[in-house]
């Protein structure tokens, strides 16, 4: 279950970061409305690694599609310095 905080509970930072470190984000509102995410920066850090990763595989996948980055034995050989 989502752990949904207004952000008037800030004043009592230590208790917010306490649910931070639970693993689990810590969503904060403000009129009622979704406005701030809060969460450890490990789990920030995963994410964005995650993000790069797919993004790579992404690129990855295009240039298979289209054929851009495939090289002959001879091209390889000569790039590597073989």
């Amino acid at each position: 279950m989502p752990n949904i905080k207004p952000i008037s509970d800030l004043r009592n930072y230590n208790e917010i970061l306490k649910d931070c470190q639970n693993g689990e984000p810590v969503f904060l509102t403000k009129n009622g409305r979704g406005k701030y995410v809060l969460l450890d920066i490990e789990d920030y850090e995963k994410q964005q690694t995650i993000l790069k990763l797919l993004l790579q595989l992404n690129e990855a996948e295009e240039a298979i599609k289209t054929g851009d980055e495939w090289q002959n034995l001879d091209d390889l050989k000569r790039n590597l310095g073989v």
